[in-house]
């Protein structure tokens, strides 16, 4: 038993070690109408061994939740608060309110501070252009005013977009023609401040954008056919991007500025390309890449990254693709989707979910069997839930993707039904839903019961004590 006792921990620890020892890192968004409270999201990282994790704000208690776990913090600033940094004093403020004061023994080990998030996508026509260089001037400005200038950096993640290559040769590589002038200020201010470029690149999107993209060029096993450029062989994207980035820094007079990814990943739905079967296959590949710390032909040496993302995010935009909510190593409540090598070295294993998740009750909003397919009320229902839930695995190539036009229904009302917590209301759909304690999920289609969010447990543990604190003011009357 005891014997049994040591294997197992020697096996939690080998999984734990991992992420920290080859570099791994991790994307952590909540655009979720139900989010996992931050201490439970903190456990997992703990558990996994993940000691980085890339957030896309400064929400206070997540923040908080980090404070003396040692866990490397990048916190940001989203796009939209951009032209508020223009000014000094509301960036010094900021500064004050968001970084210095997690900064103390026992604390938050923040190590970047992010300016934006892909603010030059062309997608965004420009909106960012004249506020995203003077904001990241005045953060770093009042990083380094409060004496935390080799602790902490001011940095801008940035959408592989800014450069290019009219040859897909890496050599070819540089900043694209709109935003050069703005993109050379910005990497020798990098420079100088000795922070990073953090590049987002996506393999995926690639494969998705293109339908001629040559599907094996996306992951890691090799091609038939492979770039040659000036020497260097290229057998996957992922390099042949990174090393674009490369030669363009190079072509602007940084050719050593430290690169850091800041988001790569394989979505898991939504897509005929976004299954967990190619998600795993994509991971694998790249945990094997990574673990060599060979680096890229054009930059040796370990290449840090972010993995996109910790969770799916039932809330995210749908706009590049209904792929965008199932980014996730994990699923929505903390369930790891599939078996991860963190290693490198061919040692599969589960990640460890997330603990004491608490559920809404086993129920489940279908279809009103007494009512007819053709009811004419049954598209707008469907609209109407879909367009205020998540239906994304109904789409082509997606987990629920061959379910009849009953289960279509079923799927769509239940999605509404779980994120409005299975309010009786959320089932009626004037009376084409009904609610089942027969669980409707089928095959590969996965009929979700929703979690008690963080956010609701705050709000029922505040609303127990209001309720306490008043019976307690009755008795003391009575």
């Amino acid at each position: 038993m005891a014997l049994a006792v040591v294997l197992l921990s020697a096996l939690v620890m080998v999984g734990s070690v991992a992420a920290a020892d080859y570099g791994w890192g991790v994307n952590w968004g909540n655009i979720d109408s139900h989010p996992l409270s931050p201490s439970v999201v903190v456990g997992m990282l703990k558990d996994n061994g993940i000691q980085k994790v890339k957030l896309f704000d400064s929400d206070h208690w997540t923040v908080s939740a980090l404070a003396g776990t040692g866990i490397e913090v990048m916190i940001a600033i989203p796009n939209n608060q951009l032209d508020r940094f223009t000014d000094y004093g509301t960036a010094k403020n900021w500064v004050k309110n968001n970084v210095t004061v997690h900064i103390h023994d026992g604390g938050v080990n923040i190590k970047y501070v992010a300016v934006g998030n892909e603010p030059f996508l062309t997608t965004y026509n420009g909106s960012y252009l004249g506020t995203t260089f003077p904001a990241l001037k005045n953060i770093q400005k009042a990083l380094e005013e409060n004496g935390l200038v080799d602790k902490i950096k001011a940095t801008v993640p940035l959408n592989a977009d800014v450069y290019e290559s009219n040859s897909n040769m890496p050599s070819q590589g540089d900043f694209r023609e709109d935003i050069k002038d703005l993109m050379i200020d910005i990497v020798k201010f990098l420079k100088e401040k000795d922070s990073p470029f953090v590049v987002n690149i996506y393999p995926f999107l690639s494969l998705y954008q293109n339908p001629d993209f040559p599907t094996d060029f996306a992951f890691f096993d090799g091609v038939d056919k492979p770039i040659n450029d000036k020497g260097k062989t290229y057998s996957n994207v992922f390099e042949a991007n990174f090393d674009t980035l490369v030669w363009t820094l190079k072509k602007n007079g940084v050719g050593d500025l430290k690169i850091v990814v800041g988001e790569i990943g394989w979505p898991t739905d939504g897509h005929p390309q976004a299954t967990v079967e190619n998600a795993k296959k994509f991971y694998d590949g790249l945990s094997k890449s990574l673990a060599t710390n060979k680096g890229t032909p054009m930059r040796s040496g370990r290449v840090n990254v972010y993995l996109f993302s910790l969770l799916d995010e039932n809330m995210k935009s749908v706009a590049p693709g209904k792929f965008e909510r199932h980014w996730g190593l994990f699923r929505y409540d903390g369930r790891p989707k599939f078996p991860m090598d963190l290693t490198g070295k061919g040692h599969d294993k589960l990640l460890i979910g997330a603990k004491n998740v608490q559920y809404l009750e086993s129920k489940w909003c279908v279809f009103n069997s007494k009512k007819e397919e053709g009811d004419s009320k049954i598209p707008v229902a469907m609209d109407y839930a879909c367009s205020r839930a998540d239906c994304t695995p109904l789409a082509y190539g997606g987990s629920c993707n061959n379910l009849d036009s009953n289960g279509n229904i079923s799927y769509a009302f239940n999605m509404f039904f779980q994120m409005n917590d299975q309010s009786v209301e959320a089932c009626d759909f004037d009376g084409l839903g009904e609610i089942t304690t027969q669980n409707a999920s089928t095959g590969t289609c996965l009929f979700p019961i929703e979690i008690v969010s963080g956010a609701n447990k705050v709000g029922l543990v505040y609303a127990v004590s209001a309720m306490a604190g008043l019976l307690l003011i009755l008795l003391v009357f009575v």
